[in-house]
C-alpha cells in the first residue's frame, strides 16, 4: 500500500478543496458517511470581526504599515503572520484602497510566459507594496484553510485526511505541478488532483445516486460547461447503459481557455471608466483594479433574481480626497446584459469558430497582462470544442458520422461556475445548444454552483472507495516526446513518439519496450514534450506528425536538466542507451523515467522546468553543424592543454578562422553557439597564456553565450561562467581586455541572477557616477578603462532593483547634458527606461512618472542630430497594453508627433501607438547587437 493510500485508510474525513480564481471552498464527509457538508471557513469580515462563511474569497490585501491594528487581525488560531488580510475583509479593503489587492492568482499560476515563482503580485502595485508570487498567493489561501480546519478539528489535522484538490481540466503539466507546490507550501504534502468539470458532475451524480439509472435513461452525452473566475473549462462525458446501470466515461476535455468572470468584470469596468466624472478618464492600473471589484458586485446584483433596473458604482478618491474625490456612474441591467450576455454568450451558428478581433476590441480583457482569449465569445469556443471531438460525440450519441463539419450536439448539459447563478447566462447557453441540436437539451439542475466543485471532490473520494458512481476515461490527453532528428527539416511537421496514450488509467505504467533512446549523462539536455486532447487514437511508442500550424497539439514546459552530473567522470559527458517508462501519477500528473538498457537498476526521473523561458529558442534543438569538429580543433589549437606553436597573429585570427570554417558568425545559430561556448569553457584555464589569448577568449565566449538564456540549461552554463568573475582579468593594464571583459558580462547578463547583476553594478558604480560625485568608491581590483562598455552593461542589468535603475538613469542624464557625451548613453537611457524589458520581469520597469521625466529631456533634443535619442524615446514610450507600465496618452502622443515630423519608420510610430512586436532589426537595437539565429523576443 502506498503512503498516500495508507494515509487515506487512516483518515477520519474525506475533504474536497476547490481552489478557485474567485473563491476557495471546502467540503467534507466523515469516513463511512454519505453526508457531504460544506466547511464554513473562519475569516475576517471586518476589523477584528471574524465569521465562518462557506466561501473564502481568493484574495489577499497587503495593508500599509499602521493601516490596521494588531487587534484588527486576530483569527481564532492567532494573529495573521504576514502583512496581509485574506478573504472577505480583503475584498472590502481592496474595493476601497487601490493597488494593494492580489487577485486572480490562479490565472497567473497557469500563465507560462511569466515566472510564476517570482514576486509579481499585486500586478501594477507601487514599490511600497509587498509583492508575492502566484504560487505563494495560492499557498496562502490553502494555508488559511489548513489553519481554519485544524482549529475546528484539532484531533483530525487536515494533512492527515483524504484530501482532493481540484484544478481546471485544461491545466497543463506545469500549472498542475505548481498547484502541488503551493499545496506542499501550505503543509498539504499528500493529496489527489481532480478536474473541476468532473467534480461538478460528481456532485450531481451524488445527489441523484439513488435514482441515477432513471435520471440518465435518456442521456447519452453530457457536456459540462464550467465558467469560473479565470477560465472556461469544457468536458464531455459519455453515458452508456450496462446491465441497467449507467457507465460513465470522460471522452473529451478542452484546451486551456483563459476566459471567465474576471473578463466580464473588466469589460464592465471599461464602460464605467468612461463615464466617471472628472478630467482623468484613464485610471491607473491600481485604480482600475479597484473599479473592477466594484463592477463585479454590480454585475452580481443586476443579473440576480429580482434585480433593480440600474445601480450606481462609486469610486472613492485617493489620499486626502478619499471622500471628496469620489466619482459615481450609473449602469443599467440592460447594459449589463448587452455587454455580458451578448459580448460573452452571443447566439452564434454551430459553424462559427473563435477568431482574433479587430484592433482595440480586446482592450476590455487584457489590461493586466494576462493572456486572455482573443475572442471573448464563449459560445464560439464551445462550437470549436464540439468540432474537435465530433467523432467521439457521434459514437456516444449513436449517430452516423456525416463529415467533420457536422457537430454532434450533446443531449444533456451541466452548467457550473458562479456566473451561471445569473439566469440570463444559463438560458443563453441552453438556447444556443438547443438551436444547434434542433430540439431542447436537457439541463441538469445545479442548485449551488459556488460549492458544487468542492462537494464533488468529496463525492469523487467516496466513489474511489466504492460508495458512489465513478467516472472512467483515464488520461484526458495523449503525451508525446518530440524527436530531435527533424529539428532542422524545412517541413512544418515535427515527428514525435507517443509516450502515454489518451485514456491511460492512473498508476498504469507505460513502458516503450520497442523504442530505445540515447541519453546524454553529465551534460545539459532538454526534452521537448507536447500533449493533445484530440480524439485521435495513438498507441504507446507510435510515431506521430505534429503539424506546427495545428491547434491539436500543445507544447508543454520542457524537461531540462543535467542527468547524473557525476556519471561521466573527469568532466566528460557520455551517452547511454535508455528506454522510457511513463505513468499518470495518483495526483494526475505525468511522470517520466529513463531506464538504462544495460542496467535497469539505473533510473532517472525527468521533471518539468517551471520557470519562465523569457525568450525561447526554436522548439527543437538544431542539428550539429557539419564543420563543428573542425572548429573545435581550431579552438583546441589555441586554448588546448597541449601547447602548440601558435603566435600572436594566429591567436588574433582565431575568430576569422572560425568564420571561414562555419560561415559568417551572424549566421551561427544558438545551438552552434552553445557548442562553441562549451569548447571554449572547457579550455578557460588557458585563456591567460597571453594578452591576445585573454582578449580573444573573452570576445568569443561572450559572443557564444549571448544573451545568457534561450537554450537548454543556459542557467547552468552561466553559473559556471560567473565562477570566473572573482578571478578577474590577468592583463589588467590592457584597455581592450577591459572592454572585452565588460562586453562578456553584458552579453551574458540575461542569465545572471539579481545578486550577480548587483555585484557588477557595484564594481562599475565609481566610474559610472558623474564627475564630482563621491557616493561610490572604487571597488578593489575594479577597471581603469571601458566607460562606454560599462554604460552598455549597466543598461543591460534588468534584474537590479528599480531604485538602482533610476540611479543609473539619472547619472546618464547628468552626463548627457554635455554635448560631448557618447551616443551610447542615449541607447542606455532608452534601455533602462523601456516599458517592455528584454528579459527582466515586467513588474521591475522604471515607474511611468520617472520615465516621463526622462522622456521630456529626450524630447528637448534635435533627433536629427542625435539619432539614438529617437530610438530611446520609442522604447520609453512604447505601448504594452498594461496601464501599470504605459506612459500617459499625452506623453506618447508627443513622441508620435515628433516621429512623424522627422519621417521615422512606420514600425517605430506603431510601437508607441499600439501593442506590436519588434521586428528583427529593432530586436538587435534593443539587445545592442544581433540576436542568435533561432532566438527572438516574445514581448
Amino acid at each position: 500500500m502506498s503512503a498516500r493510500n495508507r494515509k487515506a485508510a487512516g483518515a477520519r474525513y474525506s475533504v474536497g478543496i476547490d481552489l478557485g480564481t474567485s473563491n476557495t471552498v471546502v467540503a467534507y464527509a466523515q469516513t463511512g458517511s454519505d453526508d457531504i457538508r460544506v466547511f464554513d471557513i473562519d475569516q475576517l469580515v471586518g476589523a477584528g470581526e471574524v465569521a465562518a462563511l462557506p466561501l473564502l474569497p481568493s484574495l489577499r490585501y497587503h495593508f500599509a504599515p499602521g493601516e490596521l491594528r494588531s487587534e484588527d487581525l486576530q483569527l481564532p488560531w492567532g494573529e495573521m503572520e504576514a502583512p496581509a488580510v485574506i478573504g472577505r475583509f480583503a475584498r472590502m479593503l481592496g474595493a476601497q484602497v487601490p493597488g494593494r489587492l492580489v487577485t486572480s492568482a490562479k490565472s497567473w499560476l497557469s500563465h507560462a510566459a511569466v515566472d510564476r515563482l517570482a514576486p509579481i503580485l499585486p500586478w501594477g502595485a507601487g514599490d511600497d507594496v509587498e509583492k508575492i508570487s502566484p504560487v505563494i498567493a495560492s499557498a496562502s489561501y490553502l494555508a488559511h484553510v489548513h489553519a481554519a480546519w485544524n482549529e475546528r478539528f484539532p484531533d483530525a489535522p487536515l494533512d492527515a485526511q483524504d484530501v482532493v484538490l481540484t484544478v481546471p481540466a485544461s491545466f497543463d503539466e506545469g500549472a498542475r505541478a505548481l498547484t502541488l507546490e503551493a499545496a506542499r507550501m501550505a503543509g498539504l504534502e499528500k493529496l489527489r488532483l481532480l478536474e473541476e468539470p468532473q467534480a461538478a458532475f460528481y456532485d450531481w451524480l451524488f445527489h441523484h445516486r439513488a435514482t441515477l439509472a432513471d435520471d440518465l435513461q435518456a442521456t447519452r452525452l453530457v457536456m459540462i460547461v464550467d465558467v469560473g473566475g479565470g477560465t472556461t473549462d469544457l468536458t464531455l462525458i459519455q453515458v452508456a447503459m450496462n446491465g441497467g446501470e449507467p457507465e460513465l466515461t470522460r471522452i473529451g476535455v478542452g484546451n486551456h481557455l483563459m476566459l471567465g468572470g474576471d473578463n466580464m468584470d473588466l469589460a464592465l469596468a471599461h464602460l464605467v471608466e468612461k463615464r466617471l466624472a472628472g478630467g482623468d478618464t484613464r485610471l491607473s492600473a491600481a485604480r482600475l483594479s479597484q473599479l473592477v471589484e466594484r463592477c463585479r458586485a454590480a454585475k452580481e446584483q443586476l443579473l440576480g433574481d429580482s434585480s433593480p433596473e440600474s445601480t450606481s458604482i462609486t469610486l472613492l478618491g485617493a489620499g486626502a480626497k478619499l471622500i471628496g474625490g469620489a466619482r459615481s456612474a450609473d449602469i443599467t441591467r440592460d447594459e449589463i446584459e448587452r455587454i455580458i450576455v451578448e459580448g460573452f454568450f452571443p447566439m452564434v451558428a454551430a459553424s462559427d469558430r473563435p477568431g482574433r478581433l479587430r484592433n482595440g476590441a480586446r482592450g476590455g480583457i487584457v489590461e493586466f497582462g494576462l493572456p486572455y482569449a482573443s475572442d471573448a465569445a464563449i459560445t464560439r469556443h464551445i462550437a470549436a470544442f464540439l468540432g474537435q471531438h465530433a467523432g467521439e460525440a457521434h459514437k456516444a450519441l449513436g449517430l452516423a458520422e456525416t463529415g467533420s463539419e457536422t457537430l454532434a450536439i450533446p443531449d444533456t448539459l451541466l452548467l457550473n461556475g458562479g456566473v451561471f447563478r445569473a439566469a440570463p447566462l444559463a438560458r443563453r447557453i441552453a438556447d444556443t445548444l438547443s438551436g444547434w441540436r434542433g430540439e431542447a437539451v436537457n439541463v441538469l439542475a445545479n442548485g449551488d454552483p459556488d460549492v458544487a466543485v468542492a462537494r464533488g471532490a468529496v463525492a469523487y473520494a467516496l466513489a474511489r472507495a466504492g460508495h458512489a458512481p465513478k467516472i472512467g476515461g483515464g488520461s484526458a490527453r495523449s503525451f508525446f516526446l518530440l524527436l530531435e532528428d527533424d529539428a532542422n527539416a524545412a517541413s512544418d511537421v515535427t515527428r514525435a513518439v507517443c509516450v502515454l496514450p489518451r485514456g491511460t488509467e492512473e498508476g498504469q505504467p507505460i513502458h516503450l519496450a520497442d523504442r530505445t533512446f540515447a541519453l546524454t549523462l553529465g551534460a545539459p539536455v532538454r526534452f521537448h514534450l507536447a500533449s493533445s486532447v484530440s480524439e485521435t487514437a495513438f498507441e504507446a511508442g507510435a510515431l506521430a506528425n505534429l503539424a506546427s500550424a495545428s491547434g491539436d497539439f500543445v507544447r508543454l514546459p520542457p524537461i531540462a536538466t543535467v542527468v547524473d552530473p557525476h556519471a561521466a567522470g573527469k568532466g566528460r559527458a557520455r551517452e547511454t542507451a535508455v528506454q522510457l517508462t511513463t505513468s499518470l501519477t495518483e495526483v494526475g500528473t505525468l511522470e517520466m523515467h529513463c531506464i538504462a538498457v544495460d542496467d535497469p537498476t539505473q533510473r532517472w526521473l525527468l521533471e518539468f522546468q517551471l520557470r519562465r523561458e523569457t525568450s525561447p529558442a526554436d522548439d527543437a534543438a538544431s542539428q550539429s553543424h557539419p564543420a563543428l569538429p573542425k572548429a573545435i580543433e581550431l579552438i583546441d589549437r589555441t586554448f588546448g592543454a597541449k601547447s602548440h606553436d601558435v603566435g600572436p597573429k594566429e591567436v588574433k585570427r582565431l575568430r576569422a578562422q572560425l568564420e571561414q570554417t562555419l560561415g559568417a558568425r551572424d549566421t551561427w545559430d544558438i545551438a552552434l553557439l552553445r557548442e562553441l561556448f562549451g569548447a571554449l569553457f572547457e579550455r578557460a584555464k588557458k585563456r591567460r597564456r597571453s594578452a591576445d589569448h585573454e582578449r580573444t577568449w573573452l570576445n568569443l565566449a561572450g559572443y557564444c553565450m549571448r544573451p545568457g538564456f534561450g537554450h537548454p540549461l543556459d542557467e547552468w552554463r552561466v553559473e559556471q561562467l560567473w565562477a570566473l568573475f572573482d578571478q578577474g582579468i590577468q592583463y589588467s593594464n590592457e584597455s581592450q581586455i577591459w572592454s572585452e571583459w565588460w562586453t562578456l558580462w553584458r552579453r551574458a547578463a540575461g542569465g545572471l541572477p539579481e545578486a550577480a547583476q548587483l555585484k557588477l553594478l557595484e564594481d562599475m558604480a565609481f566610474v559610472l557616477q558623474p564627475p564630482g560625485t563621491s557616493r561610490y568608491r572604487r571597488a578593489a581590483g575594479a577597471a581603469r578603462a571601458g566607460y562606454e562598455d560599462m554604460v552598455r552593461l549597466a543598461a543591460s542589468l534588468e534584474r537590479v532593483p528599480v531604485e538602482r535603475k533610476i540611479e543609473v538613469g539619472e547619472w546618464l542624464l547628468t552626463r548627457l547634458r554635455k554635448p560631448s557625451e557618447s551616443v551610447q548613453s542615449w541607447w542606455a537611457l532608452g534601455r533602462i527606461g523601456a516599458r517592455a524589458p528584454f528579459y527582466g520581469s515586467a513588474h521591475g520597469v522604471v515607474p511611468p512618472d520617472v520615465a516621463v521625466g526622462w522622456l521630456d529631456a529626450i524630447l528637448a533634443l534635435d533627433w536629427k542630430k542625435v539619432d539614438p535619442a529617437a530610438f530611446a524615446a520609442v522604447q520609453i514610450a512604447r505601448m504594452t497594453g498594461d496601464r501599470s507600465r504605459d506612459l500617459p496618452d499625452d506623453a506618447r502622443a508627443a513622441v508620435v508627433q515628433r516621429l512623424e515630423t522627422m519621417g521615422a519608420a512606420h514600425a517605430w510610430i506603431a510601437m508607441v501607438r499600439e501593442t506590436v512586436a519588434l521586428d528583427r532589426a529593432d530586436e538587435g537595437r534593443v539587445f545592442g547587437e544581433t540576436l542568435p539565429a533561432g532566438l527572438k523576443l516574445i514581448r
